[in-house]
């Protein structure tokens, strides 16, 4: 493989990018060249930022400019299927945020145009990538807990009450937390599973008047080996599942149990959608709001696996398993900089041309359960699944 950093052009500087911008500034095996964006102020704070960067406001620009070797596609959720076949066409490579689409189909065409382009692309950041999780994988392949038998995933948070633009609360632009948070439990628990879902049960949440799009959902999913899998969030901002993850917040840093509350105090504070909007704006790059370091690996709540002879339990620090007669616990060591397993991912891709398992088979696969959990909901019934 090339020593050379792989150029990495970013469309979209808003708070995807700042949650990865840390692990694309540590690792050396990558280096920022490029941004799109349309507001000129992100656009000058990147240039500001990565001296000899170049920026744009149009995606067929930062396409055309040189030393970009892969596209980060980091736009609001609705635009990700028309950037992804503007930059596949240009023959570059992706780096997509999650969902890869809200729409289906558009998800199958963007993976045909990757295939017939001959680009790799890689869907994340995703909580699939957490190191825990990647060593729960390992222990599974070991027989350590012998065959899979059952997989539990729940996470409560106050996902619905953090500032939002209006297309974040509309189901049908990608809002809600279905698209946004249940992609994340999909891709662990599909993992974790080791194998094709078949169908989808279940139920959803929509308590809010004035934030009217799914806030909560519980799914239950089927294995074609027998596998099952329950998935639960809620993002009402009550009790925060956290508490259980030894006040270890998403993103891996401490967490204050006295912050409770704080996410609906600020909103109630705020007057009107264009005002939220605004305060939304804050945590974007340029902004003055960023992720507080982290102690701890990033997580998304606690996460169970029940096998033939033991059982798993995920932690921002490791992997507790239950054997017969004795428990132990295996560390994940925080070594390197944050989201390293994305990045082993985007090199392997870029540089070594090897199909990442987070493909975009894989994403066309994930949309489809998310799909699939509003469409059972909506129907009181199971939801036969195509794309596995």
């Amino acid at each position: 493989m090339s020593a050379q950093p792989i150029g990495i052009g970013v469309v979209g500087l808003g708070r995807a990018f700042v949650l990865t911008q840390s692990a694309l500034e540590q690792d050396p095996r990558v280096r920022l060249v490029a941004a799109c964006a349309p507001r000129a102020q992100s656009r000058r704070a990147f240039e500001a930022r990565y001296p000899g960067s170049r920026t744009t406001d149009s995606v067929a620009d930062l396409c055309a400019l040189p030393g970009v070797d892969l596209v980060y596609v980091a736009t609001p959720h609705q635009l990700h299927a028309e950037h992804v076949l503007a930059i596949a066409n240009s023959g570059r490579h992706l780096l997509v945020e999650k969902p890869l689409a809200i729409d289906l189909d558009d998800a199958l065409r963007m993976q045909a145009a990757v295939e017939a382009a001959g680009v790799q692309l890689v869907v994340g950041p995703s909580h699939g990538f957490d190191a825990p999780v990647q060593l729960a994988m390992r222990l599974i392949a070991q027989g350590t807990i012998g065959p899979v038998r059952m997989i539990q995933a729940i996470n409560y948070t106050d996902f619905l009450y953090r500032p939002r633009r209006p297309e974040e609360l509309d189901t049908a632009q990608g809002g809600g937390v279905v698209f946004s948070q249940g992609a994340h439990q999909v891709d662990i628990v599909r993992l974790l599973a080791g194998g094709a879902a078949t169908s989808v049960y279940a139920h959803t949440g929509r308590w809010d008047p004035d934030r009217p799009t799914e806030g909560a959902y519980s799914a239950m999913l089927q294995f074609a080996h027998g596998v099952s899998a329950t998935l639960t969030y809620s993002g009402y901002a009550h009790f925060d599942t956290d508490e259980w993850m030894d006040w270890i917040g998403e993103l891996g840093q401490p967490k204050s149990p006295g912050g409770y509350g704080q996410a609906r105090r600020v909103l109630a504070g705020v007057g009107d959608a264009a005002a939220e909007a605004a305060l939304k704006a804050t945590r974007t790059f340029g902004g003055q709001v960023t992720p507080a370091p982290a102690t701890a690996h990033e997580h998304f709540g606690p996460v169970l696996v029940l096998g033939g002879c033991g059982d798993l339990r995920l932690t921002p620090h490791g992997v507790w398993v239950y054997g017969d007669h004795e428990r132990r616990f295996e560390p994940a060591p925080l070594t390197g900089p944050p989201r390293g397993t994305l990045i082993d991912a985007v090199v392997a891709a870029v540089r070594g041309d090897v199909a990442p398992r987070q493909s975009a088979a894989w994403g066309v696969a994930t949309l489809e359960i998310c799909q699939a959990i509003l469409a059972s909901a909506r129907l009181g019934e199971p939801v036969r699944l195509r794309y596995q």
